[in-house]
């Protein structure tokens, strides 16, 4: 019975190197699961480089019909789990058919690499790049190792960054003005503002500015948009009077957001909006929102 289940254990370990992995960055990532593992960080053009080790198990060569090793950039739909759309797909043969009796090392390389999407783990979909080795045998089935890493992109700061201005109301019940200092903000920015009430008809019993990411996959008809309330921020509680102003202090370094992406691959779209909720004494919302555009700015270390 021993021997059935070693027949079908790997015959060899793989073991993934990068050259630069003692200095390079190493950041969280969210496996299936929900643990979370550190991988390191890159960003497009850059070189990705390192070892690969094969190494036989103790007593046992490897047969094989090639090695290869494969940069891949990839989107999974969670409704169709296990399908993956590749829209980065670079190959190095690493070696000839032939046997492996010991240990064996093969450097890689690939070279200033187009990783345009960054890495995005959603409710729906999630975007991930990953080093894929591949032992090919015909018999008994291909050895496959896989090596995760991250991308993220840095935007610089934009040259034009309008402020938002809005009147929203109630025709002769409610009339309030509010104002955001930009309309895009970097993921550690402060949100700054003012709400002005020029008519105040109503009972007011509070009011609140929330963050909400909208993530909407697939196109036409199949489109699944996904909305999350990332933050709640209480900006008053109790009626406000007409002439009164309400500042706004929003910091968004402690929710976990990402920046905003733009149809990414005609596969998914995440939208960032301001989403000012008023509560009146008889529990009526009214709210007004609008979005805003999230980047990320080049840390200095």
């Amino acid at each position: 019975m021993n021997y059935i289940i070693g027949a079908f254990k790997p015959s060899c370990n793989i073991s993934i190197t990068f050259s630069d992995a003692k200095t390079r960055k190493q950041v969280p990532l969210k496996k299936e699961g929900g643990q979370a593992v550190s991988v390191p960080l890159f960003q497009s053009q850059e070189n990705i480089s390192g070892k690969i080790s094969i190494e036989p198990i103790q007593g046992k060569k490897v047969e094989h019909n090639g090695v290869k090793v494969e940069l891949l950039g990839q989107i999974e739909m969670y409704f169709d789990r296990g399908n993956f759309y590749d829209f980065t797909s670079l190959v190095r043969e690493l070696d000839v058919p032939g046997e492996i009796y010991e240990r064996k090392t093969y450097p890689f390389e690939f070279s200033t690499v187009e990783m345009p999407y960054e890495t995005y783990n959603g409710v729906n979909v999630r975007l991930r790049y990953v080093l894929k080795v591949t032992v090919s045998r015909g018999y008994g089935g291909s050895i496959v190792e896989y090596q995760d890493f991250v991308v993220r992109n840095y935007t610089p700061t934009p040259s034009i960054n309008n402020s938002i201005k809005m009147e929203v109301g109630i025709e002769d019940c409610l009339h309030i003005e509010f104002e955001y200092n930009k309309s895009k903000y970097h993921l550690k920015d402060v949100i700054i503002g003012k709400i002005y009430f020029l008519l105040v008809r109503i009972k007011i019993k509070n009011m609140d500015l929330e963050i909400r990411r909208r993530e909407s996959t697939g196109s036409g008809p199949n489109t699944h948009v996904e909305t999350e309330t990332l933050a709640k921020f209480e900006l008053m509680d109790g009626a406000p009077v007409r002439g009164e102003s309400i500042p706004i202090r929003l910091f968004l370094s402690p929710y976990e957001l990402t920046p905003t992406h733009r149809n990414i691959n005609n596969k998914f779209s995440v939208k960032y909006y301001l989403n000012l909720v008023l509560v009146d004494e008889e529990d009526r919302r009214y709210f007004k929102q609008q979005e805003i555009t999230i980047y990320r700015l080049q840390e200095t270390s």
